[in-house]
């Protein structure tokens, strides 16, 4: 008796203990996959054709060759490539991300400028679409044979199958000009008021196209992926005895179905941050959005390397940190899994 208290006293100290060092495993595992993935950005960035010191010089190329010598010299760029890396990683570790050659500006400032418009359009568009592609989903999935389950299907089908800047084309044209209710570009008028709420109500009506062009991708991604999971919760052995043993309809549903159904969701929410820049890139072009996005391809066009890698590093921190909150939400959910994705009966 006096041992079995003992285990039971110890247990929970054992488990706790144990989820922290799963927990500290994964933050190392994080920080050795953000330096690697530093290492390829970088290495891939200089082995591209072109010279960023043409770039520093001007669009004229009008610089001279001593001319250009000197501006390599003077930002490192005749130094060996292993040099420049490591003066790179040095450089991160102290938060200096560096100088862009075309805006003349820090880049982590120029970044931090971008970032707040990316996350809010990237955010909505992402959240709304998993809000509402799992709610349809589930509810067509309890009614199979209903007109919500054959207008799901209909949406993930159209939804996989129209390009997102498509997408945004169409509503430009249905909203924005055959029906004037949407500013077509911008994050804010130019005449936009400095007062909170107003401003507020401006910043949403240039967010809601943009928003709404992302957010119906992942809606018909996670619709259909919710409806699927759906099915096959309602399909399951431990779903046939919850209804033999009596649970009202709610019960089941909500109790025992819902949590299993909703784990390739949030599964497929952490995967899919990874991608969700390639479309924000779109978007942010069509719509003429002021975010990291149309930044990113700017800094392409012209070359301006500092800050290519300062934006592919923050994406990476993005993905890393959506990957770590998933496992977070993992546990929430059910409990019995640990972070490191098993069970604990």
């Amino acid at each position: 008796m006096t041992q079995s208290i003992s285990t039971a006293r110890t247990r929970p100290a054992t488990r706790g203990s144990s989820l922290l060092r799963i927990i500290v495993s994964r933050l190392v595992q994080a920080v050795l996959l953000l330096l690697a993935v530093i290492i390829l950005n970088f290495l891939l960035i200089h082995l591209a054709p072109g010279d960023p010191a043409t770039v520093i010089a001007g669009a004229s190329g009008g610089a001279t060759a001593e001319q250009l010598a000197q501006i390599r010299e003077s930002y490192g760029l005749d130094d060996p490539v292993w040099v420049q890396l490591w003066h790179y990683i040095a450089n991160i570790l102290t938060f200096d991300l560096g100088y862009s050659f075309y805006f003349e500006e820090s880049v982590a400032a120029l970044i931090l400028d971008r970032l707040w418009p990316t996350v809010l359009l990237a955010g909505t568009g992402m959240m709304a679409g998993l809000i509402l592609g799992a709610a349809l989903g589930i509810f067509a999935a309890i009614k199979p044979r209903g007109p919500l389950n054959y207008a799901v299907t209909i949406l993930a089908l159209v939804g996989f199958a129209a390009p997102v800047f498509w997408t945004a084309v169409l509503l430009i044209l249905a909203f924005s000009i055959a029906v004037p209710i949407f500013p077509i570009q911008g994050m804010n008028s130019i005449l936009a008021p400095d007062d909170f709420f107003p401003r507020l109500l401006d910043t949403a009506a240039h967010l809601a196209l943009p928003a709404t062009s992302l957010g119906l991708i992942y809606l018909a991604l996670y619709s259909r992926t919710a409806r699927t999971s759906m099915l096959e919760a309602l399909e399951s052995d431990y779903i046939r005895t919850a209804w033999a043993k009596g649970l009202s309809g709610k019960a089941v549903v909500l109790k025992h179905a819902l949590r299993n159904a909703v784990m390739p969701v949030i599964t497929l929410f952490g995967l899919q941050v990874g991608s969700l820049l390639s479309s924000v890139v779109l978007i942010e072009v069509v719509f003429n959005w002021p975010g990291l996005g149309s930044l990113l391809l700017e800094s392409i066009v012209r070359r301006d390397t500092p800050v290519i890698l300062g934006i592919l590093l923050a994406s990476s921190l993005l993905v890393i940190v959506a990957n770590l909150l998933t496992d977070v939400a993992y546990r929430m959910i059910d409990p019995r899994i640990s972070v490191g994705g098993s069970r604990h009966e």
